[in-house]
């Protein structure tokens, strides 16, 4: 069973940064997402086994950076410019498949999430 756990998240205020952080159990292609009350789970960023691609929503393009450790099976979603409407629970998610990308179906296993508010 693989095992994600998400860490980092926090109350900043916006113009600050986060940096979140996902310990995987094993090397899958990952993919950050994140869902704000009362609105659907939203593709934030992903990035290859290997760390060569990597696919942003356009909405944090510029601002987000994602990265991994694979020495340390670990992934990270760098933020900076952090502005209210990032405000959501971030989870982590793994993927199986050949290529990560933006669909929510590409992702076989999911993290509990980590709470990530900015204020104005």
């Amino acid at each position: 069973q693989v095992q994600l756990v998400e860490s980092g998240g926090g109350l900043v205020q916006a113009g600050d940064s986060l940096r979140l952080s996902c310990a995987a159990s094993g090397r899958y292609n990952m993919g950050w997402f994140r869902q704000a009350p009362g609105k659907e789970r939203e593709f934030v960023a992903a990035i290859s086994t290997n760390g060569r691609s990597t696919y942003y929503a356009d909405s944090v393009k510029g601002r987000f950076t994602i990265s991994r450790d694979n020495a340390k099976n670990t992934v990270y979603l760098q933020m900076n410019n952090l502005k209210p409407e990032d405000t959501a629970l971030y989870y982590c998610a793994a993927s199986i498949n050949l290529q990560p990308g933006s669909r929510i179906s590409l992702y076989n296993y999911w993290g509990q999430g980590t709470q990530v508010t900015v204020s104005s």
